[in-house]
């Protein structure tokens, strides 16, 4: 039997951070040998809000060259980017028609986004979680990398699976359930601005996260500026300080200390202390991948290459998947 697969994708809206990096990406790379992995840019799904039509073709390469320059190698994964592969859509038109409409007004993520939406919130909106079935289910994944928060995504995933092989499978089942493969606890980063709220591209305030492509400037001023107490001394497992508790954890990781390192060693400073220590390292982190980022999308003809041989991979595996979806549906085949 070959490796598990697995699929998963980061929408090209803005930069990646690092809660992208750390709590994702870095997951990918450290687990890729162990998987066949298939990495898209989810172009499709960043267009469900408003949207700049002059940056969405510059971002989706952006973070396809960031794929690359974090690690992600293609002699286990195939990155490409999902709009450029028209199952995807043609798949989720008929997921739609058998998914009940309940099931999509249920989702957190949609009670949660549409209040701040009010009356101009799209269906688009309303249907991405069938969208992100169609993501999974075209390419026959075994495992979905996701956070808790995303969790509810995948059981619907499961549910469209499993009422479209009770409804058109017959003799064996089309689509195949897939797992949810939670990220490891600890990789949950917080907002500079609010360390009890997770660090997001949608954030109206870039001062609320560290983008991978951040200049040392950049960084410096963010955390000089970033959310902390004024308590002397610092504590990694005070819940009640949870500014601290966030930094404090970025640090041990981008140093790659383990938590009792961290602890000893910063237990007696003040901020005053630890942020240029903290600058410093988060700098030294960022550096090798900004260097890689820059030699990959500079050279536009190599990662156009890597696109294309990634799609037609992937191509290859969805058009096999929605033509078993079509001839299950009754559909003729084209002429």
């Amino acid at each position: 039997m070959g490796k598990p697969r697995i699929l998963s994708g980061v929408q090209p809206t803005g930069n990646l951070h690092l809660g992208n990096y750390l709590g994702a990406i870095l997951n990918w790379v450290e687990g890729q040998s162990q998987y066949d992995n298939f990495f898209c840019v989810v172009d499709l799904h960043a267009i469900t809000v408003p949207h700049n039509p002059a940056t969405l073709a510059p971002d989706t390469y952006t973070i396809a060259a960031l794929y690359l320059a974090c690690g992600i190698d293609l002699n286990d994964s195939t990155i490409f980017i999902q709009s450029h592969i028209s199952a995807h859509s043609e798949l989720t038109w008929l997921l739609n028609c058998i998914t009940p409409i309940n099931w999509l007004q249920d989702m957190i993520q949609f009670k949660e986004k549409a209040i701040k939406q009010g009356e101009n919130v799209s269906a688009g909106l309303l249907d991405y979680p069938v969208l992100m079935a169609a993501d999974i289910l075209l390419y026959d994944a075994d495992k979905v990398p996701v956070g808790e928060d995303q969790k509810q995504h995948i059981e619907l995933t499961r549910d469209i699976a499993v009422r479209f092989n009770h409804l058109f499978g017959r003799d064996e089942p089309i689509l195949k359930l897939p797992e949810p493969l939670i990220r490891q606890e600890g990789a949950r980063v917080m907002s500079l601005a609010d360390g009890t709220r997770k660090m997001s591209k949608s954030d109206p305030s870039d001062l609320s996260r560290i983008n991978l492509l951040d200049t040392p400037e950049e960084i410096t001023r963010k955390i000089k500026r970033c959310k902390t107490d004024s308590i002397r001394g610092l504590e990694l497992d005070n819940l009640e300080r949870p500014e601290c508790r966030n930094l404090l954890t970025l640090y041990g990781i981008l140093a790659n200390k383990p938590k009792q390192t961290v602890i000893a060693e910063c237990q007696d400073m003040g901020w005053g202390q630890f942020k240029p220590l903290f600058t410093e390292t988060v700098i030294e982190a960022l550096r090798p991948i900004q260097e890689r980022y820059q030699v990959i999308i500079e050279d536009r003809a190599s990662l156009e290459s890597v696109l294309r041989q990634g799609r037609e991979r992937a191509e290859a595996v969805a058009v096999a998947t929605l033509d078993r979806v079509k001839q299950a549906l009754g559909y003729s085949r084209p002429l």
